[in-house]
């Protein structure tokens, strides 16, 4: 007979690293995101929550990790409460700048010193408001996201660092990120296990200090900078991604620097194609017009003439309506179908069995914050 002492028992081998699946249609997302602008432009933008909730149920429901898919659980209408509760804020502070204004015109360019900030600090009480919103929506085998933390406290930070930024002409700004992501990880939890991030600002500068050399030749020289973006935004994704910790559950990317370039000038490409397209269609409402008054183009366009040419205005209407309803969904199909397809083909879990005993915990968030992201145009996914 053999025997072993106890806890001289063999460690088991870890797991091997698990894959992320995304089996999303792209034609039907396609189909999906037209109609929803469709739906959008008859609506007069309201539509927005509804295409906004399918749009995520898609992408979650299609994101499978380790054979389970995840499963979002907003509503429609909890964006769109949020959005109205929050219109009922800003309008006022709108409404406050616009009168001050008004009365002391002098003082208006100072004036909207504070406005900005404000609006940035909403901003970033937003973003953060949001986020929490859309983690207690998302639920994976059965277990829901939450995460607690102050968005005021969390926009406090960042306007410190965007300060900082501000004034290192940009040299901070993988510090600010990496301090920005930990207070959101480190107040972020699956279940009972508390989220954590390692990612640091040394690392992901060295990633892409290049980058900030680049960037003013990108400004002046517009070929080269979705180059410079596209390149950015891969390094920061792949940064990003190996930070993150769940308990004792970590990810990692394999994502090419590479990997955005197709994605940027597609949608570069077509944004040109359909500007073409819509300068041809301009022109040929002004020849119409003046073919139908029968005056020279500077007398039928000309003020005196302003009630013979409201058809023309109206085809030029309908036609900037269109080119806005291609390009809103160009950018949805490209920037956000594909984008979140092409990164999650990339990422591994590791150590996926430290979530298999994880007990359910946090409370559901309101979707304010979702509603000043609207409201500020700082929505996400």
């Amino acid at each position: 007979m053999q025997w072993a002492p106890i806890g001289s028992e063999p460690l088991p081998p870890p797991l091997p690293p698990t894959r992320v699946d995304f089996t999303g249609d792209r034609s039907a997302f396609r189909k999906m995101v037209t109609k929803g602008a469709m739906l959008e432009l008859v609506t007069f933008g309201f539509y927005r929550f509804w295409l906004v909730t399918d749009i995520r149920r898609h992408l979650w429901s299609d994101t499978a990790i380790d054979g389970d898919a995840a499963e979002y659980t907003g509503r429609a209408k909890e964006l769109l409460i949020g959005f109205l509760v929050a219109l009922a804020i800003l309008v006022p502070i709108y409404l406050a700048y616009f009168l001050v204004g008004i009365e002391f015109e002098r003082w208006q360019g100072f004036a909207s010193t504070p406005l900005f900030i404000s609006f940035y600090a909403f901003g970033q009480f937003a973003i953060f408001r949001a986020r929490r919103y859309r983690l207690t929506r998302t639920v994976w085998r059965g277990v829901r996201f939450w995460m607690d933390g102050s968005g005021w406290l969390y926009s406090f930070r960042a306007m410190a660092w965007g300060l900082l930024v501000f004034l290192t002409l940009g040299i901070a700004l993988p510090w600010r990120e990496a301090s920005l992501e930990r207070y959101k990880m480190q107040h972020t939890h699956y279940g009972d296990l508390r989220g954590d991030f390692e990612g640091d600002g040394w690392t992901f500068f060295k990633r892409g200090w290049w980058l900030w050399l680049l960037t003013p030749l990108a400004l002046l020289f517009f070929p080269a900078a979705p180059f410079v973006y596209a390149e950015f935004k891969a390094r920061e994704w792949r940064w990003w991604l190996d930070g993150i910790r769940i308990g004792g559950v970590s990810l990692s990317s394999q994502l090419p620097h590479n990997a955005f370039y197709g994605l940027y000038w597609k949608v570069i490409g077509w944004w040109l194609l359909l500007s073409v397209v819509y300068s041809a269609y301009v022109a040929g409402a002004i020849a119409l017009a003046v073919k139908i008054s029968g005056l020279p183009v500077a007398q039928a366009l000309g003020p005196g003439n302003a009630a013979k040419s409201i058809p023309m205005l109206v085809m030029m209407v309908i036609g900037y309506f269109a080119l806005a309803l291609a390009v809103n969904i160009i950018m949805r199909v490209y920037l956000q179908r594909d984008l979140w397809a092409k990164v999650l083909e990339t990422v591994e879990v590791h150590n996926i069995g430290a979530a298999a005993d994880v007990r359910g915990s946090g409370e559901l968030a309101s979707a304010l914050g979702e509603g000043f992201a609207d409201g500020l145009d700082v929505a996400g996914f």
